[in-house]
């Protein structure tokens, strides 16, 4: 498990330029082992480049971040990205083993593991494109899991999916997290689905603030069917809502 810690963090595009763009301003939180966290807001907020600050690949303007395991050294991170990126060439097992630091037997039976939890252990030996594409989503989240990261990073891993094949996929992945419970920070759009999946949902606001920070204290599993899960949604949309409404006032555009 992992514990992220960021204080006072922005990220400008075009420093120095007068196209200069602040996507992200004096953002500040920090997750905690064994937690689901949900980032959520609309489009161009900055959800993406905050996990892609995370993750290394995009470098902060100011302010600081940082990322350690519970027993203070560092963290490994695990991603699912919006598409699977499986090696077309290679098979499901050998894209599993891709990632992996070794290739010992113990490697292979934990790469086997959760490729059974995500109901895929029969295609082990298939490619890439025999696979539909939540089959290739579910080998995507099997493989972050499997590298047994300390901080797993999703970027609207179930975007591209139907509504069907989406809701199964979160089933499952409650299912995988019960068992891992390691640290998730999860990028969506969609607040059904942060709601369904999370401990805690950051929103974020248009210009990169943060809006809210909502603690959700719902048993699991949960299912977008239960009338709790069905309120507790309905609630924060309303608050979504609400922010979208004093983004809109000439106040907020001065």
């Amino acid at each position: 498990m992992a514990v992220l810690t960021i204080k006072n963090l922005a990220k400008t595009f075009g420093v120095g330029t007068a196209k200069a763009s602040r996507v992200l301003d004096d953002i500040s939180f920090e997750v905690r082992g064994g937690t689901f966290v949900s980032i959520v807001g609309p489009s161009g907020c900055g959800k993406s480049t905050l996990l892609n600050i995370i993750s290394g690949v995009e470098e902060h303007t100011s302010g600081d971040i940082s990322l350690t395991s519970d027993s203070g050294g560092p963290a490994r991170m695990g991603y699912v990205f919006q598409d699977p990126r499986l090696l077309p060439w290679r098979s499901v097992m050998r894209n599993m083993m891709y990632v992996q630091d070794d290739q010992s037997e113990a490697t292979k039976a934990r790469a086997r593991k959760y490729l059974d939890m995500v109901g895929l252990a029969k295609n082990a030996d298939f490619f890439p494109g025999q696979l539909s594409g939540g089959m290739q989503q579910r080998v995507g989240i099997a493989r972050a899991f499997a590298v047994e990261p300390d901080l797993l990073l999703m970027d609207e891993p179930f975007s591209h999916l139907d509504a069907i094949t989406a809701r199964g996929l979160r089933a499952q992945l409650q299912d995988i997290w019960a068992q891992s419970k390691k640290t998730v920070v999860f990028v969506t759009h969609d607040v059904v689905e942060a709601v369904e999946l999370s401990d805690r949902i950051i929103v974020l606001q248009p210009g990169g603030k943060i809006y809210e920070d909502i603690s959700i204290d719902l048993p699991r599993p949960r299912r977008q069917t239960d009338p709790t899960v069905a309120t507790l949604q309905a609630e924060v949309l309303g608050r979504l809502e609400a922010m979208k409404a004093i983004s809109r006032t000439p106040e907020a555009v001065a």
